[in-house]
């Protein structure tokens, strides 16, 4: 008993140090590694603002991956990016005996598109080289689907649909005594 036990206490065994001194070496690696890769790119740069760039991916209807950038800053043109065209825009235009459907889609030809109509539903599908796009639109109301009528002109899809049940007219009612 040659040590006080508080003396024994304060020692730290060997293999402590050898921990600290293994994180410092992995540090210094990594801090010269990245040098090397990149330079000191904080003193370099003159951007000032953070770049944040990612990908949103979601699996559409048809089982097939809709992928979309997500950026907030220009890349160069010569700069490999992928392009994803947007979601075509759809309107739904209602009056009391038919239903008017409207799809922005630039780009494509009459014969690129094929139309499928339920009475509850309008399936609209586009296969081109370039651009595939596939939605099935639940109508807000039952329609013919004998009296569908389509047109495609300066890139926009126009599809009329018969209301099947027209809606009921206000009946005056007359009270008696």
């Amino acid at each position: 008993m040659s040590d006080p036990w508080w003396r024994r206490r304060k020692k730290k065994s060997p293999w402590v140090n050898d921990i600290y001194e293994e994180l410092e070496r992995l540090g210094a690696m990594i801090d010269e590694t990245m040098q090397k890769a990149f330079g000191n790119s904080s003193e370099n740069s003159t951007v000032k603002h953070n770049n944040v760039q990612g990908f949103s991916i979601k699996v559409g209807p048809d089982g097939k991956p809709k992928i979309r950038e997500l950026t907030n800053t220009q890349l160069p043109l010569d700069e490999y990016r992928i392009d994803v065209d947007p979601e075509p825009l759809v309107d739904i235009i209602e009056d009391e005996e038919s239903l008017v459907v409207l799809v922005a889609l630039p780009g494509v030809t009459k014969n690129d598109i094929d139309l499928r109509v339920t009475e509850n539903c309008l399936t609209v599908t586009v296969d081109t080289d370039d651009f595939e796009w596939y939605n099935e639109l639940n109508l807000p109301t039952k329609v013919k689907t004998k009296s569908a009528s389509a047109s495609y002109r300066n890139g926009v899809l126009e599809v009329r649909l018969e209301k099947l049940e027209k809606l009921a007219k206000d009946n005056k009612i007359s009270v008696k005594k």
